[in-house]
């Protein structure tokens, strides 16, 4: 009987004969039939996914609902209207536009087999790191998201993109390819397609567009939050950089001479943004308020809210909205007159209320009309904060003494000493003590804490010698959110536009709110509001001349600031006025944090200036460099009906 030693076997694994390390290194015979068979599997499953996988039917996006803003009590605020889409045949884009597409996007297009390999390989990779998976992708593969498949970001959906891609190619001329691409590309500006952006952006038909305009409209395709000149002085930058590269881009692709491309220097500045009529007022704003959130919370883009079919639940109240829109006109309107006093031009308003605690923004008011006036006041950060900084200052110096470990009784007399001085310095409108504090506590301690309280950090000045004088540009709804934690104890909420949404009856994801977190310890935040209320009482008079509802925590800009704005911020609870200095622990109906918070600005700012005008004379003379202004628009606001 023959035994089985030295029988073949059919997989020598490990290696018969070898010793050592050398038992587990594969024979290259080994490593090229595993490479043999991994490469025909693979071919195996795309040939079945190939077969399996059919061109759907195409999207419908001018079919698609249309997006629906909810106010906070569930009455519909605005409807955003059908896709703005215009498809037009090729013979309507003129040869300088598709050139200048190809070149940015895929200057293979007339080439290629319609997908991009590595571009695939890529996108996969970085879904499964986590990454953003856009970019790579070939112009016949975008066509093909934006006509047959959903916009996310799949791993199974980037299969079906280049499976249908490779198929599209096969069955499509490249001319039908890019026909459809032009017609369904996100541009910006609310539009789909070359037709609706030509408008959009520039008052006319695609087939009038010149090389100039057609390379900004390229431009925007790798991203109108970024590249659309009229959003920011950031994107203007970026979008004039990718405009000239894609005019020597054509010229390196053989699209445009030399001599063309000199004709071009100057860029094509477009027309600028405009609200559709639905969102005049402060609709507009309120739209805008509400999508910056849910592209923070959700990372829908602009692109994927406007085709359409959500249903958007706002914390925006009604009634509060009106009646701060109504404040800042009467106001405006008894005491800005730009006729009889020319230091009253360009005057700007905004506003915010956020509730303390929960974060909601309760109303804004972002300026005259959404639809001629686009930049929201509400939300800007280029207005300088003034005196209306230095309570944080107050209370930086005022928290390092209570999270100082068993301090000295000399040290507790030394920082009551310092809680009088920057009392008496906020009172009086006197600057140097505030810059003095900074010094001993650290500029850093002052920035930690006001970012923990709820302002952008990029919203903030260098950390110089005035940085504890207000030099930083907070938005009017941060400056509120930030105040909201004096009126709740030292606890802060981060402010929130949108409670829920949906798309097509389906819940989405990303609402979900965090417990407010303590800044303050209660007795810093209290001992502040006593300070706030006593500079309230002043600004906004003797307590028996106001209401029931008293202001307990006010911020106002001084005549002695380098007047650049006025600012005034003002919240109340229900009980009666306590004289200013520290208040007693919350008695019942001291207040729940119900009651909002809100920031009123007011400054000067000419379009196209870069810089704000100065405040002197607004008003006229007795108006404190319009700094009593904001305070009334305030009074009106909470008295008002």
């Amino acid at each position: 009987m023959k035994g089985t030693k030295g029988r073949r076997r059919f997989i020598d694994y490990p290696r018969r004969g070898r010793e050592g390390w050398r038992r587990w290194l594969p024979s290259w015979r080994l490593l090229l039939a595993t490479v043999g068979l991994g490469i025909a599997g693979l071919a195996g499953l795309f040939v079945l996914v190939y077969i399996n996988v059919d061109i759907p039917t195409e999207n419908a996006l001018a079919e698609k609902e249309a997006t629906v803003y909810y106010w906070a009590d569930g009455s519909q605020m605005v409807s955003v209207g059908d896709v703005n889409r215009q498809n037009i045949s090729l013979d309507k884009v003129p040869d300088s536009v598709e050139n200048a597409v190809i070149s940015a996007e895929n200057a293979s297009f007339y080439s290629d087999s319609g997908v991009s390999f590595q571009g695939i390989a890529r996108a996969v990779v970085n879904m499964v790191s986590g990454e953003d998976a856009q970019g790579g992708s070939t112009i016949t593969q975008q066509y093909v998201k934006n006509t047959y498949l959903s916009q996310d970001q799949t791993v199974t959906r980037k299969v079906k993109e280049f499976v249908i891609a490779l198929k599209v190619n096969h069955q499509q001329s490249k001319r039908d390819i890019l026909r459809g691409y032009l017609n369904t590309s996100w541009f910006g500006r609310g539009s789909y397609g070359i037709q609706a952006a030509a408008h959009a952006y520039y008052g006319i038909d695609a087939e009038q567009l010149n090389p100039s305009q057609g390379a900004l409209l390229a431009a925007t395709l790798k991203g109108s939050e970024q590249y659309d000149p009229g959003l920011s002085k950031a994107n203007h930058e970026r979008a004039v950089a990718r405009w000239k590269w894609i005019l020597d881009r054509q010229v390196a692709t053989g699209h445009m001479s030399p001599r063309e491309r000199e004709k071009y220097r100057k860029f094509p500045e477009p027309r600028p943004l405009e609200k559709p009529t639905s969102q005049a007022g402060q609709i507009g704003y309120l739209v805008d308020i509400a999508n910056k959130f849910i592209r923070s919370a959700t990372g829908l883009t602009d692109k994927d809210l406007a085709r359409g079919g959500y249903r958007i639940h706002t914390t925006f109240d009604k009634q509060r909205t009106r009646r701060l829109e109504k404040a800042v006109n009467e106001i405006s309107k008894k005491n800005i007159d730009p006729k009889k006093n020319p230091a009253d031009t360009y005057v700007q308003f905004g506003a915010a209320s956020v509730r303390p605690k929960d974060g909601a923004v309760l109303a804004i008011y972002g300026g005259t009309d959404a639809t001629k006036h686009f930049r929201n006041n509400a939300d800007t950060t280029a207005v300088p904060a003034g005196s209306a900084f230095k309570p944080f200052v107050l209370a930086a110096a005022l928290q390092q003494q209570y999270e100082a470990p068993e301090a000295l009784p000399q040290q507790e007399a030394f920082w009551e000493r310092d809680f009088r001085e920057l009392s008496a310095a906020l009172m009086n409108a006197n600057s140097p003590p505030f810059v003095r504090a900074g010094q001993r506590i650290g500029l850093e301690t002052i920035r930690d804490l006001v970012v923990d309280a709820g302002l952008h950090e990029e919203s903030l000045a260098q950390l110089e010698q005035t940085f504890p004088l207000g030099t930083s540009a907070p938005s009017a709804i941060r400056l509120a959110s930030a105040y909201t934690t004096f009126a709740n104890d030292g606890l802060h909420a981060a402010p929130y536009a949108v409670s829920r949404m949906s798309y097509n009856k389906k819940p989405v994801s990303g609402f979900d709110r965090a417990e407010p977190e303590e800044v303050l310890t209660p007795e810093v935040a209290q001992r502040v509001t006593g300070t706030l209320e006593g500079l309230g009482w002043r600004t906004l008079g003797a307590p028996d001349q106001q209401p029931p509802l008293r202001p307990v925590a006010a911020g106002v800009t001084e005549p002695s600031d380098r007047k650049k704005s006025a600012w005034f911020i003002g919240t109340t609870v229900s009980g009666p006025g306590t004289a200013p200095g520290i208040r007693p622990d919350r008695a019942p109906g001291a207040g729940d944090g119900s009651e909002p918070t809100t920031a009123i600005t007011m400054f000067r700012n000419k379009a196209g200036e870069p810089e704000l005008l100065p405040m002197n004379g607004v008003g006229g003379p007795d108006s404190g460099l319009g700094t009593a202004i904001p305070p009334k628009i305030w009074t009106a606001y909470q008295n008002g009906t």
